[in-house]
């Protein structure tokens, strides 16, 4: 027997060892916290699909967002539950809709938190689809001129990211143009690049009422199967402009976090969705699973495989055990 023979256990016995050797880590400024803003008062509401997460009305939103900078967690993403819709989805780029109220009461008393917004049309419209819809078909280019009037609101109000989700051809150019011409240069796009037609996004569709009244989205979500058609959509997105890129959802799509982060040297965000939320939440309040160690494994793979941040429910949670841990 060879004496030089290398013993990988050897390198795994003792605890610290194994820290000392730890190929990935991830810290508490990698994670983007998201969060559902509502009209109303007084109400800080669980949402069914996602045990833990909240509707939160304006009038609570502070304490939320002081907790979370409390947590040391450094960037929210703000989706809104609108008071009304419309088959153009005004609320959307309404001066007083509820994501630009919402941007106005965190700026004014938390204003180091860092604001992404969502730019969609899916939860402002009668349709529940993510553009302009004409004769039951979404239009593409129709719907370019109010995402960019939806960013330019948001930039108006604060944001300080605008995050196109809807997946319209050109939408990048269209929204980088818009705002440019209102004066928002230094705005930067952390853009879906690569936005998949997926079943994880369920709990996320029920807590915004957003799930398409007719049809489906594959005609401008990536099909499950392509890795090669994300990877030019990404690529169009550099083209165009885009500060940020983004592929959603982040566990199995590791393998596109990962194919792009060789591929574009570009800051590259993974959404970890409501979907694979909801089912650790679930399994873990039966019982079944170590949420903890579950949670921080899932975190690990996505850093692993190339994400430089991670929009999660499960940030506060995480924020939370990192803090009793230094205690």
């Amino acid at each position: 027997m060879n004496n030089n023979t290398m013993r990988m256990r050897r390198l795994r016995q003792k605890n610290f060892l194994r820290l000392l050797l730890s190929e990935t880590n991830f810290t508490l400024d990698d994670l983007i916290y998201p969060l559902f803003v509502t009209h109303g008062r007084g109400l800080r509401q669980e949402i069914d699909s996602m045990p833990g997460i909240y509707h939160i009305s304006l009038d609570n939103l502070i304490s939320e967002v002081d907790e979370i900078a409390r947590l040391n967690i450094k960037a929210v993403m703000l989706f809104g539950i609108p008071e009304s819709k419309s088959d153009v989805g005004m609320e959307a780029y309404d001066n007083g809709g509820i994501i630009q109220e919402s941007i106005r009461v965190i700026k004014q008393t938390i204003p180091d938190i860092v604001i992404i917004t969502d730019v969609c049309l899916c939860q402002y419209t009668t349709h529940g689809h993510c553009g302009i819809v004409h004769n039951n078909v979404v239009d593409n280019d129709a719907s370019l001129e109010i995402l960019g009037k939806i960013a330019v609101s948001q930039a108006e109000a604060g944001s300080d990211i605008i995050a196109p989700s809807s997946m319209m051809d050109m939408q990048v150019l269209s929204i980088r143009d818009t705002l440019d011409l209102a004066g928002f240069k230094d705005i930067p796009i952390m853009s879906y690049s690569a936005k998949y037609s997926s079943s994880f996004y369920g709990p996320f569709r029920s807590a915004v009422d957003s799930s398409p009244q007719f049809g489906d989205r594959n005609s401008y979500q990536i099909n499950p199967a392509n890795a090669k058609e994300a990877i030019r959509e990404i690529e169009l997105d550099i083209n165009q402009g885009t500060d940020l890129i983004m592929v959603k959802p982040a566990l199995s799509y590791l393998d596109i976090i990962s194919l792009a982060q060789q591929k574009f040297d570009y800051p590259l965000a993974a959404f970890n969705t409501s979907g694979e939320y909801s089912m650790v939440k679930s399994a873990s309040l039966k019982g079944w699973i170590d949420e903890k160690k579950m949670v921080y494994e899932i975190i690990t793979s996505i850093k692993r495989a190339g994400a430089n941040m991670i929009i999660s429910y499960h940030a506060k949670d995480i924020a939370s055990w990192f803090n009793n841990e230094l205690d």
